[in-house]
């Protein structure tokens, strides 16, 4: 029943309650976001205004494709746990708009499945993506897949935007999709990236998972242990009646905290 109890609760994480999570998570974002661009400090750097570095899951950039019904406040960073709340931008490539290769990142299935329908985009077709510069409008010059061609390297003084989900089944992974899009409005200055595509962490990078809280699994496993063990003394000891009332919550907590564990090792973009 655990057992049970344990995978409903993890399927669960990542549809049902990912949804309200991501939407949440969105809302609090986008109100962030544009009390910043108010002010004038929306970061356009890897730091902030006061050249702090940006910690990831703080909003950079409102991204607008009205061709597959796509408003998302993109984040910065691109982890497993960073890509719950939307899409990420890669931290060693620039903002949305700059000159030079922009890279941003979005899951396919789970916590809103932001980036489901990127497929779905065409040569040709534009969309906005908004930063602490002002509005860039990107047209988008193609797919690509695995073994596909890649686009001619981007010139001095050019801006591109990939935007990269996994493609398959449903939280079956198989591959990446790359949609690539240059462009067309005036390009702004880079800022300043202290993170280099060497000392990118590997949780950051495609379809990978994170495995630095590895030791957090671990505690919310003995949580769960250590509650179950509980429940049948109590059972015995108490009845059934008690048991239930007190350990069913318990449970419950234990098998969340356990399920929010196991999502961070899970890739990024499923």
């Amino acid at each position: 029943m655990v057992l049970a109890a344990l995978l409903l609760v993890l399927v669960l994480s990542i549809t049902v309650l990912g949804q309200f999570r991501h939407f949440a998570a969105q809302q609090q974002l986008d109100d962030a976001f544009r009390k910043q661009l108010a002010e004038a400090v929306a970061p356009v750097s890897e730091g902030d205004v006061d050249d702090i570095l940006l910690p990831d899951g703080v909003p950079v950039a409102i991204i607008d494709m009205p061709s597959i019904g796509v408003r998302e406040v993109i984040v910065e960073g691109t982890d497993s746990e960073t890509t719950q709340s939307g899409p990420g931008h890669r931290r060693d490539t620039v903002l949305p708009g700059q000159v030079g290769l922009s890279i941003v990142m979005g899951r396919a299935a789970g916590y809103g499945a932001p980036f489901g329908r990127i497929q779905e985009l065409t040569p040709g077709t534009e969309f906005t993506v908004i930063t602490g510069q002002g509005e860039n409008t990107y047209e988008v010059i193609g797919l690509r897949y695995a073994g596909d061609p890649m686009p001619p390297s981007v010139k001095a003084g050019e801006s591109r935007l990939v935007l990269i989900t996994a493609r398959g089944l449903p939280f079956v992974p198989t591959g990446l999709v790359r949609v690539d899009a240059r462009l067309v409005s005036d390009p702004q200055p880079s800022g300043v990236r202290q993170t280099r595509f060497a000392t990118l962490p590997a949780a950051d990078k495609e379809m990978a998972g994170d495995t630095s809280m590895v030791w957090a699994l671990v505690f919310a496993l003995q949580f769960l242990i250590v509650v179950e063990i509980a429940a049948v003394w109590s059972f015995r000891r108490i009845g059934p009646a008690r048991t239930w009332i007190v350990f069913v919550p318990l449970t419950l907590v234990a098998c969340l905290w356990v399920a929010g564990e196991v999502v961070r090792l899970l890739p990024n973009l499923m």
